[in-house]
Formats: C-alpha cells, sequence, structure tokens
C-alpha cells in the first residue's frame, strides 16, 4: 500500500476573507517513487495550517507515452480531460470524434498519431508530463469549471490570475468549507488519489458550537452506522477551545464528502450540546 498524507484545512465556519492566490506550483511532474514537498500558507486570517504537504507515490502505471494502442479513454485521461471512467461516459455521448470520425464505443483504440477532437478541442498529439500544482480554495466559491447559476468557481479565479492551464480538482471542497485542494493536468492521477481502496489519508480542521460530547466522539471512532449506511471509523480529536465555547477538532479520514458525512454522523446537532 502507498504511503500519502494530503492535508486539508477546513471551516465549515462560513466567513469573509481576503483571498489569496495559489500557494504553490510544483516545478516538475511527480515521477515513480518521488517525493513532493510544498510550503502551506496560513489557511485562514489569523490562524496556521499545516506547515507543509508530503506525498511520496509509486505511479509507474499512471502515464504510457509510447506509441502502441491504447483505449480512447485512456488517451483522453492521459491529457488531462477527465478520469478513464468519466471519459467513457463522454465518450457514449457522442461528444469524441477521431480522425473526422464520430465514436461512441468505449473499446475504440488509438494512438498518438490519430487527431482526437473532445467537444470541437483537440487532443494534443503526446500527453504533458504529469503536473500537480496545491491551491487555496476559498470560501464562497465552487470547485468546478463553471457554474449554471453564476456563482464563483476556484478555476475562473485562477484563470483571472493567469494560470490557464486544463486542470482537474482532485476531490470537493464544499462551496462554505475552504483548504487545500491538488489539481493535476492527469485524469487517471486524479482518481487513483481519490479512489478509497488506495486509502489517501484527509486531514480536516472543523469548527464547532457549544460543548463536544466525549462518547460521541468514540462513536466516530469505532465507524457509525447512519440511515442505514455504515461509515469508515475516523480519528478524532480535540484540539482546541475558545472562550466562546467553540470547539476545533481535528479529523482524519480516507473517504470523500467529508462535509456529506458530518452531517449525517449530525456531527453539529448530536456532538454539540447548546
Amino acid at each position: 500500500m502507498l504511503a500519502r498524507v494530503l492535508r486539508r484545512c477546513i471551516s465549515i465556519k462560513s466567513s469573509r476573507l481576503t483571498p489569496e492566490e495559489i500557494v504553490a506550483k510544483t516545478k516538475r511532474p511527480l515521477k515513480p517513487t518521488s517525493a513532493l514537498s510544498l510550503p502551506l500558507s496560513k489557511t485562514t486570517k489569523g490562524r496556521k495550517g499545516p506547515a507543509a504537504v508530503h506525498m511520496k507515490a509509486s505511479v509507474d502505471d499512471l502515464v504510457d507515452t509510447t506509441s502502441a494502442p491504447m483505449r480512447l479513454a485512456k488517451r483522453m485521461a492521459m491529457a488531462g480531460i477527465s478520469s478513464r471512467r468519466e471519459a467513457e461516459k463522454i465518450i457514449l455521448d457522442g461528444r469524441v470524434v477521431v480522425n473526422g470520425s464520430r465514436v461512441t464505443q468505449v473499446a475504440h483504440n488509438v494512438t498518438f498519431d490519430d487527431v482526437v477532437t473532445v467537444d470541437n478541442k483537440t487532443l494534443p498529439a503526446r500527453p504533458s508530463k504529469r503536473r500537480v500544482w496545491i491551491a487555496h480554495k476559498l470560501p464562497g466559491e465552487l470547485v468546478t469549471s463553471s457554474d449554471p447559476r453564476g456563482r464563483p468557481t476556484i478555476m475562473q479565479r485562477l484563470k483571472a490570475m493567469g494560470f490557464d492551464t486544463h486542470v482537474m480538482a482532485v476531490g470537493r471542497l464544499d462551496y462554505n468549507t475552504e483548504g487545500l485542494l491538488l489539481l493535476t493536468n492527469d485524469g487517471d492521477y486524479a482518481r487513483f488519489l481519490e479512489h478509497p481502496k488506495h486509502s489517501v489519508q484527509r486531514v480536516y480542521r472543523v469548527l464547532v458550537w457549544g460543548q463536544v460530547l466525549p462518547s460521541k466522539l468514540d462513536e466516530l471512532r469505532r465507524g457509525a452506522l447512519v440511515d442505514g449506511v455504515k461509515y469508515r471509523p475516523m480519528e478524532v480529536k480535540i484540539e482546541s477551545t475558545t472562550k466562546d465555547k467553540e470547539t476545533w477538532l481535528q479529523v482524519k479520514l480516507t473517504e470523500g464528502k467529508v462535509r456529506d458525512k458530518l452531517v449525517k454522523l449530525r456531527l453539529t446537532a448530536i456532538l454539540v450540546a447548546l
């Protein structure tokens, strides 16, 4: 099992903050057994986040730059369009053209010599080098490229700052949460990090109001059953409390959608005695 730690500092409490620019950008793509260590700035005004993010991963099977035939979905993922699974859906929707002919079969093979277009955008003849960036996702913006309701998105903000590379986010943070977000131009690598079977650990800082009940923390540590859904055990500990009876918790888990889980587990209702 590959050992990686991904830290995200999140405040579920909505607040107005001064927008911060991208925290850091890698100088080179990830390579097999290479390590990535990036500094992390303060996550919110007046509060310090983790000092660094460290990742170590063996990913030799994720990129193939040879001219051998490959599945069309793989070629799309290598171009950063999406993960392979999402690419297959795009193919089935009839949005992909290969050498002038529309393709709707996911088993279709291509090489780098084939001209592939997705939604009228031509894929590069060779895959870009895999790169990973980290960015500070602000409260009040979505982790997507556009929103039909016109709400701000992190991709729009980064583009306005001059970051115009096509990237995918690794996981999601909710509209009113903030924290570190990984971005990559490799759809397969994004999927690799997101998939629960790889047990990539996320570390969240969560602010709750009122008195935290230790018995309910134990319930989270054991793994709770809510509405017929069994949630994996979480590592939960109290970091600090404030004079206003606010409590900072550190929550570690290997599944995504942390807010979903905390709400379903009634972290802000059962755990907090107002």
